[in-house]
């Protein structure tokens, strides 16, 4: 039982340098690869956070993988990640297949409920996400969307606002906003 929660100094020594090789890696990768390596612009971008983070733990805590297999495998994510990230600027059909299509979740003031049940979500989750928008009153809602990284997005309208359709270019049920 003591050896559950306590450990000895020789095994504590290199998860202290395998926390600092590691982290000193990520801030390098992130800095030459750029800000892109943790944003949640996609699904590929969400799952490469998850892959980074995954590896991290595993470094730290456990003798295998070694921090130099770490780095190569740190390394091979992150270009990875560039790979996907220009072939889904070059190629339309690279895009459509990694990326999940941004969902209409609102027309205005009105609940899409058919896209709310394909975006599994309750009316409960949608209220959540118009309160942190600051929405008062389903009046004030132009459009709900649903986007790819699970976030969602509330644009609002006002006396002179005027919704520029290029905007909702590429969400699913968009015709519907006329």
């Amino acid at each position: 039982m003591k050896e559950w929660i306590f450990s000895s100094f020789d095994v504590l020594l290199p998860t202290v340098v395998s926390t600092v090789l590691v982290y000193a890696l990520v801030i390098i990768y992130t800095r030459i690869f750029g800000l892109r390596s943790f944003s949640k612009m996609s699904a590929f971008d969400f799952a490469m956070t998850v892959a980074v983070g995954t590896l991290l733990s595993s470094t730290i805590i456990n003798k295998s993988p070694s921090v130099v297999q770490s780095a190569v495998a740190l390394l091979s994510l992150y270009f990875l990640q560039l790979i996907v990230a220009v072939l889904r600027q070059r190629l339309s059909w690279f895009n459509n297949a990694v990326d999940n299509q941004p969902l209409l979740l609102m027309d205005g003031p009105n609940i899409l409920h058919e896209n709310l049940r394909k975006a599994q979500l309750s009316e409960d989750d949608l209220r959540s996400k118009l309160r942190e928008a600051n929405v008062l009153n389903y009046q004030q809602v132009k459009a709900v969307v649903f986007e790819t990284t699970g976030d969602v997005s509330v644009l609002h309208t006002g006396e002179d606002a005027q919704l520029d359709t290029d905007i909702l270019k590429g969400v699913q049920g968009v015709s519907k906003l006329a």
